[in-house]
């Protein structure tokens, strides 16, 4: 089994109400966010963007999620560089993290079991 295409993307930023005002002059609506900082947006039925809000001083990141139907049965293939392989998480999915060739981290989502 290999990946479903891009369920969403995960940005990092320093002022959540000036990134969800500028996704929303482009189209998205806010789906939900919460208290300490974080949501997410959609444009129809396309990939959603989560953005959590961080310190000033780190650096914001983006990382893009691929969807996966079954964590069980996804053959990772031995090419890829598995940073952590499918672990729960604490917003109702399954995680895998794999490095690209230039160094970025990808997230891979499946729904958990």
């Amino acid at each position: 089994m290999t990946t479903e295409g891009i369920e969403g993307v995960y940005l990092e930023t320093h002022n959540w109400g000036k990134a969800a005002k500028f996704l929303q002059a482009l189209g998205y609506s806010v789906e939900f966010s919460t208290e300490e900082g974080s949501g997410m947006l959609r444009n129809g039925a396309g990939a959603y963007v989560l953005l959590a809000e961080i310190p000033e001083d780190q650096k914001p990141e983006a990382q893009v999620v691929l969807r996966v139907a079954d964590a069980a049965g996804f053959n990772a293939d031995p090419s890829l560089d598995v940073v952590q392989p499918f672990e729960d998480t604490h917003y109702g999915t399954q995680e895998m993290k794999v490095r690209d060739p230039d160094g970025r981290i990808w997230s891979l989502q499946a729904p958990k079991k």
